[in-house]
């Protein structure tokens, strides 16, 4: 009898109620997640099916331009990347101790900034060409023969400068990480520079590289303003067309799911590269890579080769976008700057606060509950960040215009009072898409944060009576609290300096610094967009040196 009476006293996993924190963690993932199924839904039933269309007109010139400019910017962000990698971890040259910091720098400016630059450095107007017509004593353009700007492979030229540092990044920390012996072996058997560098360390860096360049692609498809820029007919670009100008959001999210499928695939042949080339040491304490001393016209060389990219993707914008903010020092006081400077920082740190904060209760909520739906929506979710802002604001705006519809016509049925468009009519959806696109950022930073604290710590705190909400706030949150600070920063950055989801989703009339840079550069007012681009510009400094930092 006693045995029957334990067998009914112990409770059935099946009727167990679910805690707050894995309902909780449910929600914030199905919310992070729900754009992506809304695009796949919409386009998969669209009210309009515009697909056979598209195929015969404008989808072939879509795809090949998507797939040639990232094609090409990703091989040339991965030679100059990893050859200026491997220049900073084997060699010591004149002034290699700061260009390993400088070689990040243009990731402070955002790829559209940097077109807009190029082309003002080059156009027929621009400094260049001014000064090659007083030199050679040309009149006018039929004198002689200038490439194209507005082009292809500008294009290539600014997104590759501007990306390049990702494969640097992820390169130089894959060459210093490998075993000083094996390049004293290869040394020994004769191999010269270029042998060592082709046959050992190249090949034990592909992960690395391969990891950097799928990161370059995801960029390049998900770019809209270098490439609306230069009229070049991609698929972000067609999103814009088929969306705002055709009036067809079903055709609009039939393209997103193509860039979708694209980023998924990228996604998948960057991990099966990594999991497909697994290298280990050989000896407990490895020696570490021992850099040579380059000198004479081989250390100036060297300087040189490392001296361009940081030029071209970094100098040459910076430069162009301050000399023109200093000369229109006027549009510093602008009422448009100051109240996107307004929006921008409203937007962008409330975003920042509520993605960190969701990423959190996720991660925690995750680790409380012993539910298999929770954990498996965790790793769905971070696909957020490859997704691009088109894609998302075709994800969001839609939806949520029929639930702001809805809502409204309920409240003024119910109160008579006429309450507007309350989600998309605000600033609420440029926050859960800036929340969406920027989550991975958060999760990973709480994820690798939480799993530094030791499990003995929140059992404590448990065991002498704290709640797990108490746990979180006591134990986990002080200790954490330097990743929880660099995640708000980082996710605050990219807001600043996303471009396609403000666009498709600010409310009417509503800029942010990155949207007024768009207009103005758009309508050819360099100088007036110019203070706009240097604040975006000093923001993205911030995170570079965050990202220095932690690198070391």
């Amino acid at each position: 009898m006693a045995d029957e009476k334990t067998q009914v006293s112990l409770p059935r996993p099946g009727l167990r109620r679910p805690s707050p924190w894995s309902i909780g963690a449910l929600v914030i993932g199905l919310a992070v997640v729900g754009p992506i199924l809304a695009v796949l839904w919409m386009a998969l039933n669209p009210e309009d099916n515009v697909w056979p269309h598209l195929m015969a007109t404008t989808l072939p010139r879509y795809i090949s331009n998507t797939a040639l400019i990232a094609g090409s910017v990703a091989l040339l962000a991965a030679v100059v990347g990893t050859g200026a990698a491997w220049l900073i971890a084997t060699y010591r040259f004149p002034g290699s101790r700061y260009l390993e910091w400088l070689l990040l720098f243009p990731l402070a400016i955002p790829a559209y900034v940097g077109a807009y630059a190029l082309v003002d450095f080059l156009e027929y107007s621009g400094p260049v060409q001014t000064g090659l017509r007083g030199l050679m004593g040309w009149q006018d353009a039929r004198d002689y023969w200038f490439p194209e700007i507005r082009s292809r492979w500008a294009a290539v030229i600014v997104l590759a400068a501007a990306l390049n540092p990702y494969v640097y990044l992820l390169a130089r920390t894959a060459f210093r990480e490998q075993s000083g012996g094996i390049y004293e072996v290869a040394r020994a058997l004769g191999a010269g520079p270029f042998a060592r560098f082709w046959r050992v360390g190249l090949p034990l860096a592909r992960p690395a590289i391969a990891a950097g360049t799928a990161i370059v692609m995801m960029e390049t498809v998900a770019d809209f303003g270098v490439v609306d820029f230069f009229a070049v007919q991609t698929l972000t670009t067609g999103i814009f067309t088929t969306w705002l100008e055709m009036r067809n959001a079903g055709g609009a999210a039939q393209l997103a799911m193509v860039i979708l499928v694209l980023v998924l695939a990228l996604m998948a042949i960057e991990k099966a590269s990594r999991s497909k080339s697994r290298f280990y040491q050989t000896a407990r304490h490895s020696s570490p890579v021992e850099t040579i001393r380059l000198t004479g016209w081989q250390g100036w060389m060297a300087t040189a080769l490392c001296v361009v990219p940081f030029a071209v993707g970094f100098i040459l914008p910076a430069g162009v976008i301050l000399w023109h903010a200093l000369a229109n020092a006027e549009g510093w006081l602008a009422p448009g700057l100051v109240q996107a400077m307004l929006n921008t920082l409203f937007v962008g740190g409330t975003a920042a606060i509520v993605t960190v904060i969701g990423a959190l209760f996720l991660v925690y909520g995750v680790k409380l509950t012993n539910s298999k739906l929770p954990r498996r929506i965790m790793p769905i979710s971070t696909i957020g960040y490859a997704a691009p802002g088109a894609v998302l604001g075709v994800g969001i705006l839609i939806p949520l215009a029929s639930i702001d519809n809805r809502l409204a016509d309920a409240i003024l049925g119910l109160t008579g009072w006429d309450p507007g468009l309350m989600l998309t009519g605000t600033a609420f959806a440029v926050i859960y898409a800036y929340s969406v696109r920027f989550f991975a950022i958060a999760q990973g930073a709480a994820e690798a944060a939480m799993d530094r604290v030791s499990p003995s710590l929140p059992m404590a705190a448990r065991s002498l009576g704290r709640s797990a909400g108490g746990a979180l706030r006591s134990v986990y949150v002080p200790l954490i609290r330097g990743s929880v600070g660099t995640a708000l920063l980082l996710v605050f950055v990219d807001s600043v300096k996303e471009l396609p989801a403000t666009l498709l989703l600010r409310p009417f009339n509503y800029n942010t610094l990155s949207t007024r840079v768009y207009e103005k550069a758009s309508l050819e007012q360099i100088g007036q967009a110019a203070p706009a681009a240097m604040l975006v510009i000093l923001v993205g400094l911030v995170a570079v040196v965050l990202a220095a930092r932690v690198s070391r």
